[in-house]
């Protein structure tokens, strides 16, 4: 697998992941790991990471 490919694989699956934690604050969606209800802010901070390392994903992979 190239170098570019790799990119834009890993920017796709991040991208995915912020629309997931969006969608999760949208809808109002409760998660639930071992009996920890998890808390809304964190989709925040997850979302905003994700969404990060999904731009910069395919900025490097056009550079590429």
């Amino acid at each position: 697998m190239s170098q570019k490919t790799y990119s834009v694989v890993t920017g796709l699956i991040f991208l995915v992941v912020a629309l997931v934690h969006i969608a999760r604050l949208a809808a109002g969606w409760q998660a639930v790991i071992a009996g920890f209800t998890v808390p809304m802010w964190i989709s925040w901070v997850a979302g905003v990471v994700a969404g990060y390392l999904a731009i910069e994903g395919m900025r490097l992979s056009r550079r590429l």
